[in-house]
């Protein structure tokens, strides 16, 4: 099947359905006020601002909103080296979730230009359909929802809508929602690359996490044993 027919029938059969999940917090038994000993409850650090975009301007299409917003010139790029122009033009009625500049440049140097090379393309072109979805999809459904929605490249994405102050998809943040393009299209710019499971390229590009340290050694604890060298 063609890469536009591809497109084409997904977005013609995938209708989305991202139900409301409900927070529903159980009511807990108040604990009974205790002598003042308790240590003053630490303040919360405020969360991290999300980064900002200028205005996005919709357009006919979702390629001529991303490529006239002037945020997404990676993508464009990528788009245009993977033959997706013509699908993502020509398609009505789909989202996309569009890394910016910034988000492309935070992925390790010689990783992305491995993704830009001639060999590294049919990665590309199945990492950029993991960012389309056959369905419209935006801020009002994603809002209080939780959960998978299939994409193009057949490997869903995690929409966590349960913050409706910070909207998520996989580990990324929508740092701009809601740009819909005359044909119906639907593009939220997000600041991270989304890559799915099966990209050779996953392993790569995932996140760093950050090491956990090792608990220190209790006072007085008896060193561990040594491994046994064998038996006599």
């Amino acid at each position: 099947m063609t890469l536009y027919r591809l497109l084409t029938t997904a977005a013609a059969a995938a209708l989305i359905a991202c139900p409301a999940i409900a927070l529903a917090a159980a009511d807990a038994p108040t604990a009974p006020a205790s002598a003042a000993t308790a240590p003053p409850a630490e303040a919360t650090p405020p969360a991290a601002a999300l980064p900002t975009l200028p205005k996005i301007e919709s357009g006919p299409d979702l390629y001529e909103t991303a490529k006239a917003s002037g945020q997404f010139t990676i993508l464009v790029k990528a788009i245009d080296a993977t033959n997706l122009k013509g699908a993502l033009k020509s398609n009505a009625n789909i989202t996309l979730f569009a890394p910016t500049d910034a988000a492309f440049n935070a992925l390790p140097p010689d990783q992305l230009a491995k993704l830009m090379s001639q060999d590294g393309l049919p990665a590309l072109q199945h990492i950029i359909l993991y960012h389309v979805v056959g369905a419209p999809v935006d801020s009002s459904k994603i809002k209080g929802a939780k959960g998978p929605v299939p994409t193009i490249a057949g490997q869903p994405l995690q929409i966590d809508g349960s913050n409706a102050s910070d909207l998520l998809v996989n580990n990324a943040d929508i740092i701009e929602a809601d740009v819909h393009s005359s044909n119906g299209g639907v593009l939220n710019a997000i600041d991270k690359v989304l890559v799915p499971p099966d990209s050779p390229f996953a392993a790569a590009l995932a996140p760093a996490s950050a090491a956990t340290p090792a608990p220190p050694a209790a006072v007085g604890a008896a060193p561990p044993a040594s491994a046994p060298s064998g038996t006599n």
